[in-house]
């Protein structure tokens, strides 16, 4: 079969399923409203114009070449046709999804994306960006199957239970907390977070399970039950002590708290508790001499064994030059002691 005859058959198949295609389209009535059916149609009849274009202007393209050019061979000019058909169409298709863009028409726009260009991220990525976040999450999850985005779409749909099967699918709990809580199901909303506040206490993530307790449950005195337990059970210590101190806003109290943690302190967390004294003593003139005298007396006990503690007695007196001599001092005579 020569080119022309293929050219010719190729063409009469096109018409016969445009011819099908507009049936489709006219059938649509039944279940679209009148104008969303003539824009569609206007669509597809300008689509298949330029595609009738194209592939006429390469067909008589092709003839002149093969009339010029016999002897030369012909499946690569073939080879080459059909690639320059498809890349022509693809620049068609583009700039008709951009204008339509353009013209803030989002939904003409992705059914470029979908139906001509088979790139179904790009259709949804529009349909987003045009709000029509229910469309979009349909194809997320139909033709993509990304539950993840097709789940944020449903948010933002304010489509809450929607969305809300679709992160229990993912295991994402706090998600699911956090929409349970928008639609005021407490209980159910505080059962998801407590999933959370396990999973992070297994990996000892004390500090972000205190967080979901204060922040998201509103229950600062389980939050600060767990910071507790963070510190006595020495998972992720310091910053538990920090944050549990952090969270009393009352001076005399925490002052309280200061004294009594210390008193309950083993001697292996005392250097802990030392850099958590320095923060303290920053907060507040009413915390300075609690604070200085714990850190003298933790700094006397490890002394012996840890002689460069000594320098953490300049935080405790930033102003005073004394205490700074002395330092030096006893550092310039403790090297002169073992020559260095």
């Amino acid at each position: 079969m020569n080119k022309q005859k293929f050219t010719d058959k190729f063409i009469a198949a096109f018409f016969v399923l445009v011819f099908i295609k507009i049936l489709g389209i006219f059938a649509e009535l039944f279940h679209k409203s009148f104008w969303d059916v003539i824009g569609t149609l206007i669509i597809f009849v300008i689509v298949a114009f330029l595609i009738l274009a194209v592939i006429i202007f390469q067909s008589k393209k092709e003839n002149n070449y093969g009339n010029s050019g016999r002897g030369h061979g012909g499946t690569g000019g073939s080879f080459y046709v059909e690639n320059s058909i498809f890349d022509k169409l693809q620049s068609i298709y583009e700039e008709r999804a951009r204008k339509y863009i353009e013209e803030k028409d989002y939904r003409n726009a992705a059914k470029v994306y979908i139906n001509l260009l088979k790139d179904n991220y790009r259709g949804a990525k529009t349909l987003e960006e045009g709000e029509m976040y229910n469309e979009a999450a349909v194809i997320y999850l139909k033709k993509l199957n990304n539950k993840s985005e097709a789940a944020a779409c449903y948010e933002k749909a304010k489509q809450a239970k929607k969305a809300i099967e679709l992160y229990k699918e993912l295991n994402y709990n706090e998600k699911v907390g956090d929409l349970y809580r928008e639609i005021n199901d407490v209980k159910s909303s505080d059962t998801y977070y407590q999933m959370v506040i396990d999973d992070y206490e297994k990996y000892n993530q004390m500090v972000k399970a205190s967080l979901i307790y204060r922040k998201k449950m509103e229950k600062p005195d389980e939050a600060q039950k767990l910071l507790l337990k963070g510190w006595i059970e020495n998972r992720d210590a310091f910053n538990c002590l920090n944050n549990y101190f952090a969270n009393i806003f009352e001076v005399n109290h925490l002052e309280s708290e200061i004294k009594h943690l210390y008193k309950e302190t083993p001697s292996d967390k005392k250097l802990i508790y030392l850099e958590a004294m320095k923060y303290e003593f920053k907060k507040s003139e009413e915390l300075q001499s609690t604070t200085r005298n714990i850190a003298y007396e933790i700094i006397s006990e490890n002394i012996s064994t840890h002689s460069e503690i000594v320098n953490e007695l300049k935080h405790f007196n930033p102003n005073d030059e004394v205490i700074l001599r002395d330092i030096l001092r006893y550092k310039t005579g403790r090297n002169k002691m073992f020559g260095y």
